[in-house]
């Protein structure tokens, strides 16, 4: 996944966009109460225990607003945080920090509830070879970051879009007429440096698969025990991945069968988002001239 920063740059537009989204013609609330500018500052306050993410993102909100806005953060990205912990302050023209506040909480709530969901399911792995996955089941112009947010909790990233890789599913294989046929299509197409990787529901299928020279076999909605014939069957031909249905719930099961991914559509798709809340905005005064 691409770093804190090159995400800050691919996702301006899109942050922009939910600012639109919230904001059409104007802030109605904020400038019947706040007409001109006036410099406040508002804490960030954790509500739960969790893993915090989307702090750039967060920050970025507020300077798209008011360029002058500062914030100062006590955490990092990957940080655990505990209920009631101060995580950061912002200063700003206070129309910015009531006009940008839901939109950055959303991101930052978001965000951070993956990364602990996405934490708490990885450390059921630990220990093992097998490496936590997330998918494309993602929020519509979220997956960037959805997609962070996982890296930060400790998972890893699969392919980012279609364009990313070759993973043929049930339809493509039906559609090709063979898994074998499936394959032999997609190495003829595909560049050498890509893998094929390819859904499997039967051992027949599994066997198909390995034979035809697939690079990653997905073990889709198997049980234990067929997941673990398929690995001998495959015998180190291919890579394995298991998928189908992987929540925290019922993750641990999974992490002595000895593959190498289990991909987990759950980790965007169904985490919580962890409560955070901007409270106890005021104006910063002078004393000499009263509030700036």
């Amino acid at each position: 996944m691409e770093s804190n920063v090159t995400m800050l740059l691919n996702a301006d537009e899109l942050i922009k966009s939910a600012l639109r989204e919230d904001i059409s013609s104007e802030d109605v609330s904020t400038n019947a109460v706040m007409p001109t500018a006036k410099m406040g500052v508002v804490s960030l306050i954790a509500k739960q225990d969790g893993i915090i993410c989307g702090l750039g993102v967060f920050k970025r909100v507020f300077e798209i607003l008011d360029e002058n806005a500062q914030i100062e953060f006590y955490f990092k990205d990957g940080d655990i945080v505990k209920n009631k912990d101060l995580v950061a302050t912002v200063t700003g023209d206070i129309r910015a920090l009531l006009s940008g506040e839901r939109t950055a909480l959303n991101y930052l709530q978001r965000m951070s509830g993956i990364a602990t969901y996405t934490y708490e399911m990885a450390k059921l792995f630990d220990g093992t070879k097998t490496k936590l996955l997330d998918t494309r089941k993602t929020t519509p112009n979220m997956r960037i970051f959805e997609k962070y947010a996982v890296k930060t909790g400790g998972g890893y990233n699969h392919r980012y879009n279609l364009s990313d890789g070759v993973l043929l599913k049930d339809n493509h294989i039906g559609a090709a007429g063979s898994v074998e046929k499936a394959v032999k299509m997609a190495k003829e197409y595909a560049p050498f440096v890509r893998k094929i990787e390819i859904e499997c529901e039967t051992l027949e299928m599994v066997k198909e698969a390995a034979d035809a020279g697939a690079d990653i076999i997905m073990l889709d909605n198997m049980d234990i025990e067929t997941m673990k014939e398929a690995i001998r069957i495959i015998d180190g031909r291919a890579q394995t991945e298991c998928s189908g249905n992987v929540t925290k719930e019922n993750a641990a099961k999974l992490a002595d069968i000895g593959v190498d991914f289990v991909s987990s559509g759950a980790l965007t798709h169904s985490a919580p988002i962890l409560d955070l809340s901007l409270k106890n905005l005021h104006p910063i005064f002078d004393t000499k001239v009263g509030a700036v």
